[in-house]
């Protein structure tokens, strides 16, 4: 296995002028190996319907080029939501996004694991309602993923207001509340769980969270990791991104993850300041850290 089928590593670009013309133009611009899309606005409700001629030119172009690509589902979703209106767009926003994942040949749909927002009443009722919210719907839109399906990617949160999932160990109840589900996938984003407070900047921190993913979840459910360091310290319950190397996380932490048994074949793409220009730094750092770890 080549280092680029091991770790292929890439970054978040825009559609703009288009799937082909451009998200995976820019792409081949910046040497990526796997990109991350949104397939709509991603501040916003509007199901946004694909063209199909463009989706299997796409979905015909990633395959010729062995790009792996995935789906930001709109920052706007969160299913744990007190409010009925933003719990069924949510739910049918998800729906649609994995839709149109298996439609361009995307192979996962990234969700935030949302929050109970309120800050009045019981937090445990709160919190109980939220994740049954969760379970009714995600799990029917689930049970509905063969094999071949794309995986809906859970990414837990940095910690901020009333997080249903921040960091690894809220990971146990978020897959238990959808029975552990066979397509319920991770998305690890370095900056999230640092936030939350896992260890990443301290020797063999990045490691121990890592194994404690696989401990929870169970092999081969790491499907994506989000490489972003962070410009805030461990603990911050702040997600704010920073340049790999840049911030509190440092490179040591990405060294290991391309090291570890349990990201062979994990893409990492890369939410930084500044990793769709052309002059990114990011992108080459990220592959010389890969390069070393694999030698």
């Amino acid at each position: 296995m080549t280092p680029e089928q091991r770790n292929p590593i890439g970054t978040h670009v825009q559609v703009g002028k288009g799937l082909v013309k451009g998200a995976l133009a820019s792409a081949d611009a910046l040497g990526c190996e796997t990109l991350q899309i949104f397939v709509g606005n991603p501040r916003g409700w509007a199901l946004s319907a694909g063209k199909p001629a463009e989706d299997k030119e796409f979905r015909r172009e990633i395959e010729a080029r062995e790009i792996r690509a995935f789906i930001h589902a709109p920052y706007l979703v969160n299913l744990g939501s007190p409010t009925p209106a933003t719990y069924e767009r949510s739910a049918a926003v998800v729906a649609h996004n994995l839709r149109r994942a298996a439609e361009i040949g995307a192979e996962g749909v990234v969700v935030h694991t949302g929050s109970f927002v309120s800050t009045e009443g019981d937090p445990e009722e709160q919190y109980a309602a939220a994740m049954a919210q969760v379970r009714a719907a995600l799990l029917p839109v689930l049970d509905e993923l063969d094999g071949d399906a794309p995986w809906l990617l859970l990414e837990p949160t940095a910690g901020q207001g009333r997080s249903l999932c921040a960091g690894v160990e809220d990971l146990t109840a978020y897959l238990g509340a959808l029975d552990f589900h066979p397509k319920a996938g991770i998305c690890l984003d370095t900056c999230h769980v640092f936030a939350a407070g896992a260890p990443l900047d301290e020797a063999g921190g990045t490691t121990a969270t890592v194994d404690r993913i696989v401990e929870i979840g169970g092999p081969g459910r790491l499907r994506l990791i989000h490489a972003n360091d962070s410009m805030d310290v461990r603990g911050a319950f702040k997600d704010r991104h920073q340049r790999i190397g840049e911030g509190h996380i440092g490179t040591d932490a990405f060294a290991e993850l391309f090291a570890h048994p349990a990201t062979e074949g994990v893409p990492f793409v890369l939410e930084t300041p500044g990793s769709r220009d052309p002059d990114t730094p990011d992108i080459p750092l990220l592959k010389r850290l890969r390069d070393s770890a694999r030698g």
